[in-house]
């Protein structure tokens, strides 16, 4: 694995790495809110790559090592209430960062999967640019419409701390964290959040990042009406123990878009556990390779 910057169009730059054999067929994952492209665990994405795929794993802008534009974000209250400054971009903008990845690596079509904020990003691209989306897998996400798919108030309450100001804040910030939203019907593994926080601290220890995606989500709105448009074989899987993204919002997506499939992954959170890698390994790469998926 060996990261690289692209030139994703419109002044972004995006760092990526490619996993597996560059002849396999394309599957591109977009990570959540705040995360990194570590955030795909290594070992998922090998086993992913052993399936017979080339895995794309990247930061989003305002992630990592990918651009971050410099304006303040708006204020929680602000953004609820509509209002943005004039630089915020939304997700049709983060969509066409992914397909301007596609365009600097020359994959045409590509099977895309996206956790979180990643699965709202995914989703658009599938709506908006259906020519170059061969699958689509939504995990843990949601429509953006603000009856559904809430939070807990446990978890807005976590989600309003104040950012760290270290390594060691951010590595803990994130323990305390991910033991609240990690799938309680599996083992939580600390050392691995430990050490992923501690990796994106070190690729980026900036703040800001995180409320302009956020802003992004929630100038976006509810997107049921461009989910309509998706024509691509669609598959969704969601924990039913999520308290970041309740499970009515992965139940929302799979109705919203014609043909959606939900799965329903008994004692997953908001998080990808060791222990529930083989179940969602098997359904997306039985989706991934269905007669129906696979045909040109």
């Amino acid at each position: 694995m060996t990261e690289e910057i692209a030139d994703a169009g419109r002044g972004i730059s995006l760092a990526y790495e490619r996993i597996g054999d560059r002849g396999a067929e394309p599957l591109v994952l977009v990570a959540g809110l705040g995360q990194q492209l570590h955030s795909w665990p290594d070992a998922f994405c090998a086993r992913l790559a052993e399936r017979g795929f080339e895995v794309v794993r990247f930061d989003n802008r305002d992630a990592g090592r990918s651009t971050h534009p410099r304006f303040r974000p708006s204020r929680l209250p602000a953004m609820f209430a509509g209002r943005f400054p004039p630089e915020q971009y939304d997700l049709t903008d983060m969509a066409a960062d992914t397909v301007g990845l596609l365009d600097a690596l020359s994959l045409d079509r590509v099977h895309i999967a996206g956790v979180s904020m990643g699965g709202m990003i995914s989703q658009t691209v599938a709506a908006l640019h259906p020519a170059r989306v061969r699958t689509l897998t939504s995990i843990m996400s949601t429509t953006g419409s603000r009856l559904i798919g809430r939070p807990a108030f446990s978890t807005l309450r976590l989600m309003g701390a104040k950012p760290p100001k270290s390594r060691d804040e951010a590595v803990e910030s994130a323990v305390k964290m991910f033991r609240h939203i990690s799938s309680h019907g599996f083992p939580f593994d600390e050392a691995w959040v430990r050490e992923k926080a501690g990796a994106g601290w070190d690729r980026d220890p900036t703040a800001g990042g995180v409320g302009r995606q956020l802003g992004a989500i929630l100038k976006s709105g509810n997107r049921t009406p461009l989910l309509r448009r998706i024509t691509a074989p669609t598959l969704v899987i969601h924990g039913d123990r999520d308290r970041m993204v309740h499970p009515t919002g992965g139940a929302a997506t799979a109705r919203a878009i014609p043909g959606g499939r939900l799965e329903t992954v008994r004692g997953m959170g908001h998080d990808l556990p060791e222990g529930a890698w083989d179940t969602v390994l098997d359904l997306v790469g039985k989706h991934l390779r269905s007669s129906d998926v696979t045909a040109p």
